[in-house]
């Protein structure tokens, strides 16, 4: 009988900037997608804001971090900081 490997989904990860750190170990994120339209061909910018878990409250408003996919951690919760971006 022959094991087959499970294809696991690589977790997403975003660049984002942080907009709001006042709650416990909690950051909102806002990310900028840029994509182009394909019927009227013009550049279009989106922000879309994630709350993520920062476990260490160590993010402050205005950094630029990485954010992953994670498990719920709480209702809103779906992302973890990962690290700062220099």
């Amino acid at each position: 009988m022959k094991e087959e490997g499970k294809k696991r989904m690589s977790k997403r990860v975003f660049c984002g900037i942080v907009t709001k750190a006042g709650c416990n170990k909690t950051v909102k994120v806002s990310v900028l997608k840029v994509y182009k339209d394909k019927l009227y061909k013009k550049i279009i910018k989106k922000h879309k804001q994630y709350t993520a878990h920062d476990e260490s409250n160590s993010y402050k408003e205005g950094d630029k971090v990485l954010i992953q996919e994670n498990k719920p951690i709480s209702v809103t919760k779906r992302w973890i900081v990962v690290n700062k971006v220099i």
